[in-house]
């Protein structure tokens, strides 16, 4: 069969249905579109639209008794109808998949050299030596430094950045035609992000594949797409070019996604306002203990001399990659792990107070975590996860009085007080998040730590969550650190940013003159990769 000049992959008429015999909506409703060879096709839309249906069921990878219908023909085959042999021939050789986590992806159990072994002797590879050299070729190929002395390596020895660099490596093991990328850079910093995308635009010239890359970030479609698709509630909205889409959308929900970048800036830094948390030089230093007796034969350094101040009404952005100590500092402020140096809170040294002297000062800090998923207990109703911090802080209070508090606090956040009886998993994501900031505003604290709190979250939400933020602040005087490695949505709330690396302060200064005049190498690059622009070099 003659199949030049025809796309790799035509897809017509797809449709997805989790429940055919229910009224709702299919999740995914008749899409159609095609990627051609050396090209890459983005999908794009907010969590729920049907991106990631769609790329499963390319590969027929859906849960058992889902029938995708419509046709998705590769080169000559209709992937919907070829036989499981067939597809099994396809999958890992011929079209390859990675996804969002490569922590879940990959098997904990097993070595790196094992699992990408693992695919090659699938596909007919064979001979141990002959393997093993491809292992290595493919790991120094996706950037995994002295990739020999890896091989050994389970993937929780790894980075966020090297575990997904390695399913990389498995994807393109057998030299693919078609590589399928679900949220690929999510859960990373902007700079691994940015690696990453060079990487892949790499591997595709070299390889001369098409990429299917679903994701909810316009910035990265920017970067690496030739076409996008818009999908919204199962269907795509509207196609073509990206220089055209970006350009002149023409759809109302196209438009809408493009506008979704928090905007709007933090309000300048007043100094005549009340310091309500300080630390001087706080350090947080975790031994390393080896041996038969476990002696201490040196320490991670994960927060090392950090000075910080964060006044009534004013945020704080902490910034820096994975490992830098962001997280490690906000939970030593609020005393959840032990440190040296001095805090202050609420005119109060907090870092002389035992664990019971510390109870009554609970309630004024609190912490918002960073995936809504995992901070909120599926066995517990909106009201009582709302309401477990009254149940400590204020004994006192009856029951019909706790549920107008925490009605009163979910219409704070945007949320409908009817709704309080409903468990986690009926929100989507968005708004298990506003359940965590009702959660935290319950109690009516003055300091809260936001760590990594629109990370999870599609662009739409995200400006949602810091408006809400920023009028939350506004209306109650509250101080804010903001942990995050999303510099776009700092730049939205912070008036004053300190740049983390290896546990140290880089940088640190009022927000507008560290974006515009950043000096330390570190942070020109951190802000190139988060804004995709170059950023005045200020003085070495």
């Amino acid at each position: 069969m003659n199949l030049a000049g025809r796309p790799l992959l035509d897809v017509r008429d797809l449709s997805v249905s989790f429940n055919p015999s229910a009224v709702e909506a299919p999740a995914v409703a008749g899409v159609s579109f095609t990627v051609d060879r050396g090209r890459t096709l983005a999908l794009v839309g907010e969590s729920g639209s049907g991106k990631s249906v769609t790329a499963l069921s390319l590969v027929r990878l859906l849960p058992p008794g889902i029938a995708p219908l419509g046709k998705a023909v590769f080169e000559g085959e209709d992937l919907l109808t070829v036989s499981e042999e067939r597809l099994r021939a396809i999958r890992g050789a011929k079209i390859t998949m990675v996804f969002q986590e490569p922590m879940t992806s990959l098997n904990p159990l097993h070595t790196i050299e094992k699992q990408i072994s693992e695919i090659l002797e699938l596909h007919g590879a064979r001979g141990a030596e002959k393997i093993r050299a491809r292992i290595i070729e493919l790991l120094e190929e996706v950037g995994i430094p002295d990739p020999a002395e890896r091989l050994g390596a389970y993937p929780h020895q790894l980075s966020g950045g090297q575990r997904q660099r390695v399913m990389i490596a498995m994807a393109l093991a057998n030299r693919p035609d078609l590589f399928i990328a679900d949220e690929p850079t999510t859960a990373l910093d902007v700079t691994v992000q940015a690696q990453i995308l060079d990487l892949l635009k790499r591997l595709q010239e070299r390889y001369g594949m098409a990429m299917l890359f679903i994701t909810h970030d316009l910035n990265i479609v920017r970067k690496i797409a030739d076409d996008v698709a818009v999908m919204q509630k199962g269907r795509i909205v509207e196609a073509g070019p990206v220089a055209s889409i970006f350009a002149a959308p023409s759809h109302p929900y196209t438009k809408a996604l493009l506008a979704a970048e928090p905007k709007g800036m933090p309000p300048a830094m007043n100094a005549e306002a009340k310091p309500i948390i300080s630390c001087e030089n706080i350090r947080v230093w975790f031994p390393i203990k080896r041996g038969f007796f476990r002696r201490t034969v040196g320490f991670v350094k994960a927060v090392d001399d950090v000075s910080v101040t964060v006044r009534e009404g004013e945020t704080v952005g902490v910034v820096g990659e994975s490992g830098s100590g962001k997280t490690t500092l906000g939970l030593a402020l609020l005393r959840l792990i032990r440190s040296e140096g001095e805090i202050v809170f609420l005119g109060q040294r907090t870092d002389e107070l035992r664990f019971k002297e510390l109870r009554p000062l609970r309630r004024d800090m609190q912490i918002v975590f960073q995936d809504p998923y995992g901070s909120l207990s599926p066995r517990l109703s909106v009201a009582d996860i709302v309401a477990e911090g009254l149940g400590v802080q204020q004994k006192a209070l009856s029951a019909s009085q706790k549920r107008e508090i925490v009605a009163r606090a979910l219409y704070d956040t945007g949320l409908d007080p009817a709704a309080m009886d409903r468990y986690p998993h009926e929100f989507s994501g968005g708004q298990r998040q506003r359940v965590a900031i009702a959660r935290a505003m319950v109690l009516e604290p003055k300091f809260i730590v936001l760590d990594e709190p629109t990370s999870a979250l599609d662009m739409s939400v995200q400006a949602q969550i810091v408006d809400l933020l920023r009028d939350l602040q506004k209306r109650r005087g509250l101080a804010f650190l903001f942990i995050s490695h999303d510099l776009r949505v700092v730049r939205a709330l912070a008036s004053e940013i300190i740049v983390m690396r290896h546990g140290k302060v880089v940088e640190k200064g009022p927000a507008a003159e560290l974006l515009n005049h950043p000096k330390s190498d570190y942070t020109r690059a951190l802000f190139a990769a988060a804004f995709d622009i170059k950023v005045e070099a200020g003085a070495a």
